[in-house]
C-alpha cells in the first residue's frame, strides 16, 4: 500500500496540510517573539519571562483537565445542533477552570518563586495571573474544526491570534524600551482580544443552527478527559525536569540560554503529526482485521514506507541546521546567546529518532495502559536521573544530553513492545539501509557546501552565509540524489498533487 494512497484517502491530505500550516505559523511567530525579546531584555529579565512561560505551560496541563481533547472525541457522535450545546458546556467549564488557575497562580506566586530561586518571579506571576482566566476558554479550536473538516479555520485562527500576541507583547517593549513587565501587560490586553475572537470562532460551525440539548453529561466528559490528564502529567513531568534543574541549580542566565537553544525543528512535528493522523485509523483497521497474519505484513509495509518517506523529508533539513547550529542561533537571538548553539545541536539529535511515531501503533494495538506506565517510569527516571547528573557532573550540557538520550531510549522501548505484540523483530520495523543512505548523502552534500562557500572570493558572514548555504544545499542535494538511489521529488510531489486535487 503506497503512502500516496494514504495521503489521498478520505480527503485527509488537505486537512492535514491546514493543521500543519497553523502549527508552523504558531511556531514561527513564537521564534520571532523570542528573537526580538532576547535583544531587548537583559538575561535576568528574559530568564524571568521564560520562567513565567514554563510555569504557565506546566500548570496548564493540570487545570485544562484534558477538556480541549473532548471535542474531537464527542462531537462526531452527536448532531451539529447538539454539538453546539456541547461546545458551550465545555467552554463554560474551561472558563471556571481558568478562574481557579488564575487564583492559584496569584496565591502561590511566592512559593513558586522560592522553588525556582528567583524572587522577581513572584511579582511577574501575580501580574500574569488573570491571563489563564481569559485564555483557557479559547482552547479546543483544533478539535472543533477538525471534527467538521474545516481545518482551514485552524490555520487562520492560529496565524491571527499569534500575530496579535506578537504585536501586543513585543511592541510595548520596543516602543517604551520596557522590561518583561511591559510584555506581560501587553499579553493581558491581547488575551481579552483572543477570548473574543475564540468565542466567535467556536460558533462558526454552528451558524444558523438552533442549540439542541445533548445527553452528554459532565461526568462522561471528565470520565474521558481525566485519564488523559494522567498520561499528560507524566509527559509534562518528563519535559519539565531538565528545565527545573537548570533553572534552580544553574541560574537565570543559563536557563535563558537553554530555553533559546533546546528546541526541536518545527517541521519535524508537522510531518510526524500529519503522518500520525493518516496512519492511526489504518493501523486500527489492519490490526482489527488481522485474522490470518496478512494484516501484519501489510502493516509492516505501510509503516516502513511511511517512515522512509518521513525521513526523506526531515533528515536533509536536520543535517543542514546541525552543520549551521551556531550561525542559526546567533542569527535568531544575537551573539549574546551563542552558547545556546550547543543545546540546539543536542536537541536536533533527537530529530533523527522521533520520526518514529510509535503512539499510533500502540493505540491501535490497544496498549494505552503500557503507554501510560512507560511515561510514568520515564518521568521517575527523568527526575531521579536528572538530579544525579546535576550532582555528579554539575553541567547543564550533560543534563541536556541525558534528556535527549532518555527520549531515544523511550522510542526504543516502545518499538520493542510493538515488536513483541506483532511477533516481529524490532529491526524489521526500521528501514536501516534507506536511512543510512539518506544520512550519508546529506552529510556529503553539506560538507561540499561548506567547501564551496569557503572558496568564494569575498567574506560571507551571518545571514548571507546561511542563505547561500541553504541555496547551495538544495541545488546539490536534488541532482546528486540519484547516485544514492534516492528521489526527494517523488515524495513531495504527490502531497501537492493531492492538495490540488482536493
Amino acid at each position: 500500500m503506497d503512502l500516496r494512497y494514504l495521503l489521498r484517502a478520505e480527503g485527509k491530505t488537505i486537512q492535514a496540510m491546514w493543521v500543519a500550516m497553523g502549527s508552523l505559523s504558531s511556531f514561527a511567530l513564537a521564534i520571532v517573539s523570542a528573537a526580538i525579546l532576547s535583544r531587548y531584555f537583559n538575561k535576568t529579565d528574559y530568564g524571568t519571562y521564560r520562567q513565567i512561560l514554563y510555569v504557565y505551560n506546566t500548570l496548564l496541563i493540570i487545570f485544562s483537565a484534558g477538556l480541549p481533547s473532548v471535542f474531537a472525541y464527542f462531537l462526531p457522535r452527536y448532531t451539529a445542533e447538539q454539538g453546539k450545546d456541547i461546545v458551550i458546556k465545555v467552554t463554560k467549564v474551561l472558563l471556571i477552570a481558568g478562574g481557579v488557575f488564575s487564583l492559584f497562580l496569584f496565591l502561590t506566586a511566592d512559593i513558586i518563586a522560592s522553588l525556582l530561586k528567583n524572587p522577581e518571579l513572584s511579582r511577574g506571576l501575580r501580574i500574569f495571573s488573570p491571563i489563564p482566566l481569559l485564555l483557557l476558554p479559547t482552547l479546543g479550536i483544533d478539535g472543533i474544526f477538525s471534527t467538521y473538516k474545516k481545518t482551514i479555520y485552524i490555520a487562520i485562527y492560529n496565524t491571527v491570534s499569534r500575530s496579535l500576541m506578537l504585536l501586543f507583547i513585543v511592541l510595548p517593549v520596543i516602543l517604551f524600551k520596557g522590561t518583561y513587565i511591559h510584555a506581560i501587560y501587553g499579553w493581558l490586553v491581547v488575551s481579552v482580544l483572543m477570548l473574543i475572537i475564540a468565542l466567535y470562532y467556536k460558533n462558526i460551525p454552528f451558524r444558523g443552527l438552533m442549540r439542541q440539548g445533548s445527553s452528554l453529561t459532565l461526568k462522561e466528559v471528565f470520565g474521558y478527559s481525566l485519564p488523559l490528564v494522567g498520561a499528560s502529567l507524566w509527559g509534562m513531568a518528563i519535559r519539565s525536569a531538565d528545565q527545573f534543574y537548570i533553572s534552580r541549580y544553574f541560574g537565570i542566565e543559563v536557563f535563558a540560554e537553554f530555553s533559546n537553544g533546546f528546541i526541536e525543528l518545527p517541521f519535524v512535528g508537522m510531518v510526524t503529526g500529519a503522518t500520525s493522523v493518516v496512519l492511526m485509523p489504518l493501523f486500527s483497521k489492519l490490526i482489527h482485521e488481522n485474522t490470518n497474519g496478512n494484516g501484519t505484513a501489510e502493516l509492516l509495509e505501510l509503516w516502513r514506507n511511511a517512515l522512509t518517506k518521513s525521513a526523506i523529508i526531515i533528515y536533509p533539513i536536520v543535517i543542514f541546521f546541525l552543520f549551521n547550529s551556531r550561525l542559526t542561533v546567533v542569527t535568531l537571538y544575537s551573539d549574546t546567546y551563542a552558547n545556546s548553539a550547543v543545546y540546539f545541536s543536542i536537541a536536533m539529535m533527537l530529530n533523527f529518532f522521533n520520526i518514529i511515531v510509535f503512539a499510533p501503533l500502540l493505540f491501535a494495538l490497544g496498549e494505552t495502559r503500557f503507554y501510560a506506565r512507560m511515561h510514568m517510569c520515564f518521568a521517575i527516571i527523568a527526575w531521579a536521573g536528572g538530579y544525579m547528573v546535576v550532582i555528579g557532573f554539575d553541567s547543564p550540557v550533560i543534563l541536556a544530553v541525558f534528556s535527549t538520550a532518555m527520549a531515544v531510549v523511550k522510542i526504543a522501548v516502545s518499538l520493542r513492545h510493538v515488536g513483541v505484540k506483532l511477533n516481529i523483530r524490532v529491526f524489521e520495523l526500521i528501514p536501516g539501509k534507506e536511512i543510512l543512505l539518506l544520512l550519508l548523502h546529506s552529510i556529503l552534500v553539506m560538507i561540499s557546501v561548506k567547501l564551496l562557500i569557503g572558496l568564494m572570493p569575498f567574506p560571507v558572514e551571518n545571514i548571507l552565509f546561511l542563505i547561500l548555504s541553504f541555496i547551495f544545499f538544495g541545488v546539490l542535494l536534488l541532482p546528486t540524489a540519484r547516485l544514492f538511489n534516492l528521489n526527494y521529488i517523488s515524495v513531495i510531489k504527490p502531497i501537492f498533487q493531492g492538495t490540488i486535487a482536493k
